[in-house]
């Protein structure tokens, strides 16, 4: 029997690709969408002004969107995926797991709560468990879990495939596509024949993830990564794929062909949404590129390319599609993880 799920703020971009992952999910069936008070009553048709490059999925078409209000939702349902903006998340999330639904969210509020599971299931699976301090603590019956920053999740599988030869330092430089921004964040005079060489928030919330997703949970908190890391994020006039250089310090000294194997044989989850491989290594100086590899893995894996020594470790480039692996497919991700560890 498949599980009954929803999406708060599905009318959006993120929104959007929830419901084109969502749809021929094998595991799921969407029940319910929610929106603004705007869109509340429309047929999510007519509510939503669709600019997924599939059709809109023909079984959730004619449903009507209901108001993102924990009374507007079905209380059948076993799981949400919440696209909301940050804004509105901050106050709405909390009231839908107190309610005692299960949210797996991709906003970015509440994600360094010490309490909240931040995850990607190919990297810190276990860090889910963190649900039962959070039910403990705030007297929850549901739970939230969050995905990361849409860079983060770029980037954070490479180093996990490299923590074995000890990560001391990390540097990066993104250069992120437009659709990062929302269909309303960047017009087209900022971008076009241009670079923002400053994403707001951006560069905090790399540093700072990445830390949590790579620390070490021992069953009542994690304990942060010891590297530093630093960032610089830029918005580039690219569609979709976010594009990284990162360099790495390292504590022992492998060669590039030992790092691009142990990236290549960086395990998949056992789970329907992860790819196999999860990490691509390109051999290429000239690959990663959004344009030709944004889609690998369904759009779910990570590209690597153009590793090199450095004096103190190595670099190298590595690119993700930001709204399917970097957004809504590690929500659904996320989704399929609480599923397979019995949380819902």
């Amino acid at each position: 029997m498949s599980t009954r799920v929803g999406v708060l703020g599905a009318t959006g971009a993120v929104g959007q690709r929830l419901i084109q992952l969502l749809a021929p999910h094998p595991e799921f069936e969407i029940a319910t969408l929610t929106a603004s008070p705007t869109s509340a009553g429309r047929s999510y048709r007519d509510a939503a002004k669709w600019r997924v490059d599939t059709p809109i999925p023909e079984e959730v078409a004619d449903t009507t969107v209901a108001e993102t209000d924990p009374d507007e939702v079905p209380n059948d349902i076993d799981l949400l995926f919440s696209s909301l903006p940050s804004s509105v998340g901050a106050d709405v999330e909390p009231e839908f797991v107190e309610a005692g639904y299960v949210v797996s969210s991709n906003s970015s509020n509440s994600r360094m709560d010490e309490d909240v599971p931040l995850t990607i299931p190919e990297v810190n699976p276990d860090h889910l468990d963190l649900i039962e301090v959070q039910r403990d603590e705030r007297g929850w019956d549901g739970a939230l879990v969050k995905n990361p920053n849409c860079s983060t999740i770029t980037m954070v599988p490479t180093l996990a495939a490299l923590e074995g030869f000890g990560i001391n330092r990390i540097n990066v430089s993104t250069l992120q596509a437009v659709s990062g921004a929302g269909y309303s964040g960047v017009t087209s005079m900022e971008i076009l024949d241009n670079v923002l060489p400053n994403i707001g928030g951006e560069a905090q919330k790399m540093e700072t993830e990445s830390r949590k997703l790579l620390g070490a949970f021992d069953g009542a908190e994690v304990t942060h990564h010891s590297a530093d890391i630093s960032a610089s994020c830029n918005r580039v006039p690219t569609l979709d794929g976010h594009l990284e250089n990162v360099w790495v310090d390292l504590e022992d000294d492998p060669s590039p062909e030992a790092v691009a194997g142990i990236m290549r044989e960086y395990p998949s989850a056992d789970l329907y949404s992860s790819p196999d491989p999860l990490i691509e290594v390109f051999e290429d100086p000239e690959r990663p590129q959004p344009r030709m590899d944004r889609m690998l893995g369904g759009g779910m894996a990570v590209a690597a390319g153009g590793i090199e020594k450095t004096t103190d470790g190595v670099q190298y480039n590595c690119l993700a599609h930001n709204t399917i692996r970097g957004a809504a497919g590690a929500s659904v991700l996320n989704g399929e993880l609480l599923l397979e560890e019995g949380y819902i």
